[in-house]
């Protein structure tokens, strides 16, 4: 049977993510809606602004019922500002800035600096074989995890060198950088998997 995933969209690259989840079978819907939150078997929170985002999930009455489904062990994945919004702890948040939380874990907005910083890596994750690679645009990373969470990947080189920007924890997982942003579908893969394996 189909998995249903629905893409957090009220901000954010949305379209990108709709367009590398049905490119692998699943079928997709745009959440902007509380009812639209019952309708789904997993969430993507995309990459954009992440106080932004806060707000308008509030605004659009989401916090509540996104949390709850969480907290009942709905899957999700965010990139970018989406493993903000993951996020139980922000290192530098801003005082009303607040996040739907699950996974386990303090991240650091725009860790790798502003716009300009935005750069490419390679990355070694934890059960693919080769690297996989990605794009980091105001990217946030990983400051500590807590037990329950599984790093799949670390910056290799440079000032950046041994940073988390890869996670999971249960139905959850998190990237800093953007992987709907190019060919390679594996870790939608592995998200739609964990979806599949959670029914």
């Amino acid at each position: 049977m189909t998995v249903t995933i629905g893409v957090l969209a009220v901000q954010g690259d949305v379209r990108e993510h709709v367009a590398a989840l049905t490119d692998l079978g699943a079928h997709v819907i745009t959440v902007r809606r509380p009812h639209e939150v019952e309708a789904i078997d997993a969430l993507v929170i995309p990459g954009g602004e992440s106080t932004v985002m806060d707000k308008l999930v509030r605004a659009f009455d989401l916090q509540e019922p996104l949390r709850k489904r969480l907290a009942d062990g709905m899957p999700a994945y965010g990139s970018c500002a989406g493993m903000i919004m993951l996020a139980d702890r922000i290192a530098d948040a801003r005082a009303d800035q607040e996040t739907l939380g699950g996974i386990d874990m303090t991240v650091r907005r725009n860790a790798f600096g502003r716009q300009v910083d935005s750069f490419e890596t390679e990355l070694d994750y934890a059960g693919f074989d080769g690297s996989v690679h990605a794009v980091f645009i105001r990217a946030p990373w990983v400051e500590e995890v807590g037990e329950g969470v599984e790093v799949l990947a670390r910056v290799r080189h440079g000032a950046a060198a041994g940073r988390i920007v890869a996670v999971r924890q249960g139905n959850l997982m998190a990237t800093s950088f953007h992987p709907e942003v190019g060919e390679d579908r594996r870790i939608h893969a592995e998200f739609v998997r964990i979806v599949e394996q959670s029914r």
